[in-house]
């Protein structure tokens, strides 16, 4: 993924100007910076979610793309069941496979007959994050993934991540998850961009500062 002198704007407001940022095979970054520094919108460039200003935005002609917005749990049917919104995804995958998965995150027994729009937003999200994983892309790019997630289910979408070979792009103010998933750090500040080799434990050690916003 390469993003070639963009410049972004909402009305007055100007984001990016002449943004250069390359995303290469099984990098892992993640993206930080202050609220309103435009890390939801570099997300949803790079997604296809959002179009540039000026610039512009290329794709390998390979990638399959994953992208895990607030909006992705906008777009669950309300009187599917957890099972049918699976098996409308999978129709070939069979009933033990989805089943399966479904316990994977946290849907077991009869939770999987529950009608989407009873679920919780942590549910909701469990569900998404299930559709993305069980026949991944390989670029997964996830806006705060762990906002709705108890602790168990944060664990075990980091587990399930850290067994991921792709590539990612994410936005995350969980330590743990930042600590545990990147291997490279893209700050956005109002100098401008500064990129960082290696993850998010050799940026606090080089820099000596922790993320905005970081919650444990």
């Amino acid at each position: 993924m390469t993003l070639k002198n963009v410049h972004k704007s909402y009305g007055s407001r100007s984001i990016y100007e002449g943004l250069d940022f390359q995303v290469r095979r099984r990098e892992r970054w993640c993206v930080m910076g202050i609220n309103g520094a435009g890390k939801s919108t570099l997300l949803k460039l790079v997604a296809g979610a959002s179009e540039p200003d000026n610039g512009t935005v290329a794709r390998g002609p390979s990638v399959r793309m994953g992208y895990f917005a607030q909006h992705a749990m906008e777009v669950l049917e309300g009187e599917r069941t957890v099972f049918q919104t699976l098996e409308g995804a999978f129709p070939q995958a069979g009933q033990a496979p989805l089943r399966a998965l479904a316990g994977c995150f946290g849907f077991s027994g009869d939770e999987i007959e529950k009608k989407c729009r009873v679920l919780s937003g942590g549910e909701k999200a469990r569900l998404v994050m299930a559709l993305m994983l069980f026949d991944p892309p390989n670029l997964l790019v996830l806006d705060e993934p762990t906002n709705h997630l108890d602790i168990a289910t944060k664990e075990m979408l980091i587990t399930a991540l850290s067994q991921y070979e792709g590539t990612m792009l994410f936005v995350s103010h969980d330590r743990h998850f930042l600590a545990a998933l990147s291997n490279r750090v893209l700050e956005l500040t109002p100098e401008g961009i500064h990129t960082y080799g290696g993850g998010y434990t050799e940026y606090v050690e080089r820099t000596g500062r922790e993320a905005p916003g970081l919650r444990s």
